[in-house]
Formats: C-alpha cells, structure tokens, sequence
C-alpha cells in the first residue's frame, strides 16, 4: 500500500495507450464525492458526459479519429481514449486570479477550493486554461477534481485511480510517476508506436502539470493546448495594465478635448456683402 505523505508532491500519470473508456473512474469519482451527475445525452459516439464541469470531475473522451475509408491487415487505426481531469498546474491561473483566496495549494501540492471561501465571482472559470471549473447550481460554488484531498489525508489514494481496471489512471509521488512515464514512452517507442508522446511531464506546459498525460497524437487532438498555446493568464499582468492605463489616458485626454469644445462661444455667423449687379 502507497504510503501517503504531507509535503511530498503527488499527482496523475494517465496512460491513454491502455484506456478502454469503461468509465469506471467517472462512477468511482461521483460515488465518493457525493455528485450527482448531469442526464446522459449521447451525440454522435459513445461519451454521454460531454466535458468536465460541476459534477462530472472526470471525463473519458471518446474521439473517434478513424478514417471513413476501408484499411487494409495491420493498418487499423484505434480510436483515440482520454479519462481527462484537473491538471493541477504547477503555474496555476485559477490560483493567481481568485480574489478570496478561496482556491490553495495544499500539503500534497494539489490545488484545492475551499468551498466556505468561495464567493461564486468565477474568475477561475475564465482564467483555467482547460475549462475544468464549473459553477455549482445548488451551493453556488465553484467545483472541480480535489485530487480526493480528503482520501489523501486519510493515506487512501483517489477513487478514480483505485477503481481503474488497466492502470491508466496512476496516482503517486511525482518523481516516480515521470520516471514511470518515460519509461513507458520508450517501451512503445521500441514497439513500433513513434506517435507515443507525454504531456505535462516538464515545465514546457504551465510549469508543468500534476496531473499529465501519455498521448498517442497531438494534444490538439485531445482538445489540449500545445507548449506554445500554453499562455498562463494571470491578474497581475505588467502588460494588460499598461495597455488599459493607455487607452484609459487616452479617453481622458478625448474627453477633455470635447469638453473645451462645447464650452467655447458659438462664432457669429458670417454676413455675406451682396453685389448691386444691375450698377455693373
């Protein structure tokens, strides 16, 4: 049994190679966290959850990227299989921006909202990167994966690693989950799966990601943003503040431009000296 230890850095290592999109993360996930989940609605495959939000704190994609045309023996493509999650950011724009404190890093370096803080201004909606935070209908509150704090703190890992059949969900210190990772990279690199790729392994994404994936396409094609899209919003923003302070000085100077103008007396009219055309 994993030893569970405050002050240690613990996350997710998702191998996508191995995910057969049971779900079986998704129910474990509800189950112990007490959410109640949304109505199914299936559209044109087999994910009836639709994306991350309030009650659904894991998602499997299902992203059917098989051509339509016919393939010949051993040139099958799969489908592509993703239980997606809160990244847990190293560089953690929900964080920065939130104006209560509500949202911290706790003792196993996860990123965790208070939900007795929160004030429901959804300022981290806006600022997570990968629309993981939803909005609680009932409590008011923001919502999204807590990495199972409350499971960490009794030296349980979370629901949604325990209940997975294939062990694509990994849950344990970070150190070890990377090391993991590159091996398993270059164990499918050598099996003749060159497409094999990790995500959120370095600091490349976000200063690196708590929660990262084994991919076997683009992130693009997992609806992830690449190393160079990757731009941390942030509130404090040298840049942004100094282009609003501009267009605001320059509002002002238009204003008072406009002002001086209305005040100024109305010039008389000028009379024009008529002619006496019939003398010439």
């Amino acid at each position: 049994m994993l030893e569970i230890t405050p002050g240690k850095a613990y996350g997710f290592f998702t191998d996508t190679s191995v995910c057969i999109g049971c779900k079986a993360c998704e129910v474990a996930c509800k189950q112990w966290n007490l959410l109640d989940g949304n109505s199914p609605v299936f559209g044109d495959g087999y994910d009836n959850t639709g994306s991350l939000d309030a009650q659904n704190w894991r998602h499997v994609q299902f992203i059917d990227n098989v051509p339509d045309s016919a393939t010949t023996i051993g040139n099958g493509k799969a489908w592509l299989m993703m239980s997606d999650v809160c990244k847990h950011c190293t560089h953690a724009s929900c964080l920065e921006v939130c104006p209560t404190g509500a949202i911290i890093r706790t003792e196993f370096d996860s990123v965790f909202i208070q939900p007795d803080v929160c004030n429901g201004c959804r300022d981290c909606i806006a600022a997570c990167p990968y629309g993981v935070i939803e909005m609680d209908e009932h409590t008011k509150v923001a919502q999204k994966c807590t990495l199972c704090y409350d499971r960490l703190q009794g030296g349980l890992e979370p629901a949604c690693a325990k209940a997975c059949p294939t062990q694509s969900i990994q849950f344990g210190p970070l150190t070890e989950l990377r090391e993991k990772a590159k091996q398993r990279v270059d164990a499918l690199h050598s099996q003749g799966v060159p497409e094999a790729r990790l995500y959120g392994a370095d600091e490349s994404v976000y200063g690196g990601l708590n929660a990262f994936f084994l991919l076997m396409d683009e992130p693009e094609k997992y609806n992830l943003p690449n190393a160079a899209n990757a731009v941390l919003p942030r509130r404090n923003n040298f840049g942004g503040y100094l282009t609003a302070a501009v267009t605001a000085a320059l509002a002002v100077i238009g204003g008072l431009v406009a002002l001086r103008r209305r005040r100024e007396p109305a010039r008389a009219p000028v009379k024009e000296e008529h002619r006496d055309d019939a003398a010439s």
